[in-house]
C-alpha cells in the first residue's frame, strides 16, 4: 500500500483521538497529522508515541491562514494530501433570546466557518491528486435540532448543507466529500452533564446505551477508504437508532 496522508482536526479530544490511532491501526503506510490550536498535550502525546508516522501541528480552524499554512507544512513533508477529517467543533449552549452575540459568532466561526476555510485549503492538492476524500463531522443535532442550541445546531446544519453541495462540485475529480452525525457519544460534551440530563439523553436511544468514539471513528475511516468510492454528498447517523 502506497503513502496516504491524513490530516484530522480536533485531535485533542476523545472523538478525535479515536479517529487516528484507528487510521494509524489500519495501515504502517498512513501518515497522520494531528490538527490543534489549544489543549495540545494529547496530541503531542499520541505523535511521540508514533515517531516519523504522526505529527503535531498548530492549526486555528477558524482562520483562513492558519488553514493554508498548515496544509503548507503537510505537502512540505509528504508531498500529498489525500483524507481531511474536519472534526474541530465546541458548543456553548444557550436560549437564543439571551445569547450572546459573541457566543453566536465563536460557534459559528469554529463549526462552520472551519469546514470551509479547511475544505478550501485542501481542495488544490486533492484536485491536483485527481482524488481525496473529506469527511466532516457534524451532529444529530444538525437533524434534530433541540432547545437551547441554536447556534450550534445552525453550524453543523450548515455543515451538512455544505457537504452535499461540495460533492458535487468535486465529484467528477474522484473527490468524495461526506458528513458524519453523531449522537450521544462518550466524548467530553456528554462528560459535562448531570445525571438526570444523562438519564434523558439515554432514555432516546433504543439501543439503551450511548456511543464509543471508536464506533463512530469506524464510520470516519471506512467513509475516507477505497471502499467508500462511489459514496459522495451522503450524510450518516451514528446514533443508537434516535430519528
Amino acid at each position: 500500500m502506497s503513502l496516504r496522508v491524513i490530516l484530522i482536526t480536533g485531535a485533542n479530544g476523545c472523538l478525535g483521538q479515536a479517529v487516528a490511532r484507528l487510521f494509524l491501526a489500519e495501515s504502517g503506510n498512513n501518515s497522520v497529522w494531528l490538527g490543534v490550536h489549544s489543549r495540545r498535550e494529547r496530541a503531542e502525546e499520541l505523535a511521540g508515541q508514533n515517531p516519523g508516522r504522526c505529527r503535531s501541528l498548530l492549526l486555528d480552524v477558524t482562520s483562513r491562514e492558519s488553514w493554508q499554512q498548515a496544509v503548507a507544512q503537510v505537502l512540505a513533508v509528504d508531498a500529498r494530501l489525500d483524507v481531511l477529517v474536519n472534526n474541530a467543533g465546541r458548543h456553548q449552549d444557550a436560549l437564543l433570546g439571551m445569547m450572546p452575540i459573541g457566543t453566536w459568532e465563536d460557534v459559528r466561526a469554529t463549526n462552520l466557518d472551519g469546514v470551509f476555510h479547511g475544505c478550501q485549503a485542501v481542495l488544490p492538492a486533492m484536485i491536483h491528486q485527481r482524488a481525496g476524500r473529506i469527511v466532516n463531522v457534524a451532529s444529530l443535532s444538525a437533524l434534530l435540532p433541540p432547545a437551547g442550541q441554536t447556534n450550534y445546531a445552525a453550524a453543523k446544519a450548515g455543515v451538512v448543507a455544505l457537504t452535499q453541495s461540495l460533492a458535487k462540485e468535486v465529484a467528477r475529480l474522484n473527490v468524495t466529500v461526506n458528513a458524519i452525525c453523531p449522537g450521544f457519544v462518550e466524548t467530553e460534551a456528554l462528560a459535562a452533564l448531570t445525571a438526570e440530563e444523562r438519564a434523558a439523553a439515554l432514555a432516546r436511544v433504543p439501543m439503551r446505551r450511548f456511543g464509543q468514539p471508536e464506533e463512530v471513528a469506524a464510520a470516519v475511516r471506512f467513509l475516507a477508504s477505497a471502499e467508500a468510492s462511489y459514496i459522495t454528498g451522503s450524510i450518516l447517523k451514528v446514533d443508537g437508532g434516535i430519528l
